[in-house]
């Protein structure tokens, strides 16, 4: 039986790669097989960023406004889960600047360009709903825009894979901090 791929040969011409590498070298890494679109991959990522930009302000915000004598757990949760989502905020920027665009750290229109909200609580389990709510939002955005992606661009998928795979971890940890601060568990 002959299938599909053995009349397609699995390595391309090495001359003609070596050709359409020279072509367009402005573009960077943006080649002639890149199969999205990359302005408009700029354009989602860089609301991708701001959200995890203002994440960021209000984990570390948490952080360090969380008090009372159970808190230590939270504060510690809430600086780790900033510190991860600057890293991602970082390789979103990274990718923003891979394919030909700016990354706009600019704070004016930050919240406007995120889907999550920066919210204000009054007090330590108000915190955690609000961090459970916007990994929420995170986790499903996430799994629109790695469905979105898919074999068009494999690099920004398999980013953002990475980062629901985080974001996935931290609704947990969310949801475990609510249970433990409430004292009833929220799942079946």
């Amino acid at each position: 039986m002959t299938t599909s791929s053995e009349h397609t040969p699995f390595l391309s011409d090495v001359a003609a790669l070596r050709d359409r590498a020279r072509r367009h070298l402005e573009k960077g890494a943006v080649t002639e097989a890149y199969g999205g679109d990359a302005e408009k991959t700029v354009e989602i990522l860089q609301s991708v960023l701001a959200t995890e930009l203002v994440c960021v302000l209000h984990y570390t915000m948490h952080s360090v406004a969380a008090s009372g004598l159970s808190s230590q757990g939270a504060k510690s949760e809430f600086a780790e889960h900033a510190q991860e989502e600057h890293e991602h905020a970082l390789a979103v920027a990274e990718r923003i600047s891979q394919l030909g665009g700016v990354p706009n750290f600019n704070p004016d229109g930050l919240a406007s360009r995120s889907t999550s909200e920066y919210g204000v609580a009054a007090d330590l389990v108000d915190m955690i709903k609000e961090n459970l709510v916007a990994e929420r939002i995170a986790v499903d955005h996430y799994q629109e825009l790695v469905r979105y992606f898919g074999d068009r661009d494999p690099t920004t998928r398999i980013m953002l894979e990475g980062i629901l795979k985080t974001e996935e971890e931290h609704a947990s940890d969310m949801h475990d901090l609510l249970v433990a601060h409430e004292g009833r568990p929220m799942l079946p």
